[in-house]
Parts: structure tokens; C-alpha cells; sequence
């Protein structure tokens, strides 16, 4: 394949796995509090990608350490105990949605702090998103008395951590290779993530049935959703530009939605349609 193909291929599978990360992180929140999923979850990646990529730790030069332990932060730390604890209020067909500002994000950082070019249509394009965005959280507040859409916010935060990660490894590492500045970040990761889980009462509830279910469950988050993912969007980032990389997240609600509808959650025409105008505004913002 050429690099056109090639950056297509990777975006789709993305979506796949991405937008199938949702439903994994219900699936695991049956047995698990948010912590713990989120502890899980970046500890089963980082034993993977140690496995794997451990050889080209060497490769990072001593002074961009500190660029890989950033995007850990945001790109990963921050966004796995996020989505957690916004899943346990919020269904994770909206979770998805939501994460769908992710290239909005990343417009206004970049233009704002890493100097990026704009034009006037990406900005009218935020602004639709901004209020898709609205329209989806204040319907489902209305129509889902039993849920907390302030939750939903912790989502948003998320996707702004996500846009700061793609402009800042495009800009500070682009001249590593996607293993290494995936084995980099959890690398550095490991030791707070077991720390977490350490302090959250995991090893007294393991034992439970229920518990090792939902580990099946955060083990294919991990390994899949997060290591894999992570090597294939950093390869992703290379290839194009960071607001077409995160324009991934214009096909993850798609997949979650399919993944929804099978575990009963249904948006309302309302939502649909907020939905809609958010990737209307993602189009719009993300043309060159």
C-alpha cells in the first residue's frame, strides 16, 4: 500500500478498536471501580509493550524523557481514570460522542499554543461542534434522569488531554518510532499505575468471580485498546498530521453506537441528531 492507503488503513482500524474500547470499559466496570479499571488497564499495556519494545528504550535520547513522560500524562494517565468514572454515570455510546471533540481540540491548542495555521472555516467548524456538543449532553440529562451528565464534562477533559498529546509528540517526537514512544510512555507509567491499584483494594477482591470476568475484560482494554492502539496511532501521527490523526474519533461513535445498541442503550432522535452537527463540526474544522 502507499501512505494514502496506508494512513486510511490505520484509521479505520482504529475506529475498530478504539470504538470497541468503550463497551470494554462497561463490560469491566461490572467487577471494578474506576481506579482499578484504570490501574488495570494501563498496567496489562505496559507489561505488552515491555515485552515487545523494551530494546528501543535506548533509543530515546536522555533529554526528551521528559516530552515522553508529558505525553504519558495526557495521552494516557489522566484519560483512562477519566473515562472510567464518567462510565459509571454516563452510557458508553455518549462517552464516544463526546470523545468525538478530540480534533476540535486539537485545532484550538494548535492554533493557540503550537502556532498552527487556520483557516475560517475550522473555526465555524469548532463552534458547530462546541454546540452539537450541548445539544447531546442537555437532551440526555433531560430524557436520562438516572444518569449524570456532569460526568460528561470529565470527558471533555479527556479529550482535551488527548490534544495536547498529538501536538505535542508531533511536535517533540516525531523523530522516534511509534514503539518507542509507546514503550517510553508506559514505561514511565507502570510504577503510578500499581501504585493506584495497589491503594484501591484490588488484591482483596480479586478472588471474585466477577472480578477475574471483568479482568478478561480491562486485559483486552490494555493489550488491544491501549498498546496496540497506541503503536498505530503514533504510526498514524507520522504519516498524516495530528488533526487527521484525531479525526479518528469522527468513526469511533459509529462502532460504540453498534456496540451500544447491542447492550440495550438508546440515543434519543434529539441526540441524533447533536451527534450529527458534532461531525459537521469535526468535517469542518479538519479540512486542510
Amino acid at each position: 500500500m502507499n501512505s494514502r492507503q496506508t494512513k486510511w488503513f490505520f484509521l479505520l482500524v482504529l475506529a475498530l478498536i478504539w470504538g470497541s474500547s468503550f463497551i470494554l470499559i462497561k463490560r469491566g466496570l461490572v467487577g471494578l471501580n474506576p481506579f482499578q479499571l484504570g490501574s488495570l488497564r494501563i498496567v496489562f499495556a505496559a507489561i505488552f509493550l515491555l515485552l515487545i519494545g523494551f530494546r528501543t528504550l535506548p533509543n530515546i535520547p536522555l533529554g526528551q524523557w521528559k516530552f515522553i513522560a508529558i505525553t504519558s500524562l495526557f495521552g494516557t494517565f489522566i484519560p483512562a481514570y477519566l473515562f472510567s468514572i464518567a462510565q459509571t454515570e454516563i452510557d458508553s455510546s455518549i462517552s464516544a460522542i463526546l470523545n468525538s471533540l478530540t480534533p476540535l481540540n486539537a485545532l484550538i491548542l494548535g492554533i493557540t499554543v503550537f502556532g498552527l495555521n487556520f483557516k475560517r472555516s475550522q473555526i465555524i467548524g469548532v463552534g458547530i461542534g462546541l454546540l452539537g456538543s450541548v445539544l447531546l449532553v442537555f437532551n440526555g440529562a433531560a430524557n436520562h434522569p438516572e444518569q449524570n451528565y456532569y460526568y460528561a464534562i470529565l470527558i471533555l477533559i479527556a479529550s482535551i488531554c488527548y490534544a495536547i498529546n498529538v501536538n505535542l509528540i508531533n511536535k517533540y517526537l516525531s523523530d522516534l518510532s511509534p514503539l518507542t514512544i509507546s514503550t517510553g510512555n508506559f514505561t514511565v507509567l507502570l510504577l503510578p499505575a500499581l501504585g493506584i491499584l495497589s491503594f484501591s483494594n484490588f488484591f482483596d477482591i480479586v478472588q471474585l468471580e466477577k472480578v477475574q470476568h471483568s479482568l478478561l475484560f480491562v486485559m483486552i482494554l490494555g493489550v488491544l485498546g491501549t498498546g496496540i492502539a497506541n503503536i498505530l496511532f503514533f504510526k498514524l501521527i507520522k504519516l498524516s498530521s495530528p488533526v487527521f490523526a484525531s479525526s479518528v474519533t469522527y468513526l469511533i461513535p459509529v462502532v460504540a453506537f453498534f456496540w451500544g445498541l447491542i447492550d440495550n442503550e438508546m440515543l434519543t432522535p434529539i441526540q441524533f441528531f447533536g451527534a450529527f452537527v458534532i461531525l459537521i463540526g469535526i468535517y469542518l474544522s479538519s479540512k486542510k
